[in-house]
């Protein structure tokens, strides 16, 4: 499956559920993609400290923290 950045215009390719997508401003675009790097960096700060059920639940809050944030962006 070929991989498509998630800031691209061509992101629509691969989304079986949501058939029309707006435009993103160039700043939106780095927004989306600042949220993505920062939820992956902090996403990996708590995986790298142990595991238990709280890391687990952390690292699933962490990333339903980005997806909104994402479709508020994309919305």
């Amino acid at each position: 499956m070929a991989s498509i950045e998630s800031t691209s215009d061509a992101r629509t390719v691969n989304n079986t559920m949501r058939h029309q997508y707006r435009v993103l401003s160039d700043a939106e675009k780095a927004n989306m993609a600042k949220i993505k790097d920062m939820g992956l960096e902090f996403h990996e700060l708590v995986a790298g400290i142990g595991n238990s059920r709280e890391i687990s639940v952390a690292k699933t809050k962490i990333e339903e923290a980005v997806m909104w944030a994402v479709k508020h962006i994309t919305a």
